[in-house]
């Protein structure tokens, strides 16, 4: 986390759309929730996107991906 933003790199190609599902496929991983309850709700077309998460808390976010994008426990995400 830097100045109260959690940074995720995805790897996937900003091209139809394909690094915001990955994005949303990671966070809902992550968090263990379903995909539709991750919302991308402004900067779909920027580097800098505010999300919009269900049903999990801002401190569960900070912990679960806030502190390490990928825990040594957890493997490697794959996009689609």
């Amino acid at each position: 986390m830097h100045d109260g933003v959690i940074k995720i790199r995805i790897a996937a190609p900003a091209v139809e759309n394909a690094a915001n599902r990955a994005l949303v496929d990671f966070v809902a991983q992550r968090l263990g929730i379903a995909k539709r309850c991750v919302r991308i709700v402004s900067g779909s077309a920027s580097r800098r996107k505010v999300l919009e998460i269900e049903g999990v808390t801002p401190d569960a976010v900070s912990r679960t991906i806030g502190s390490v994008a990928r825990p040594p426990s957890l493997p490697p995400f794959d996009a689609p």
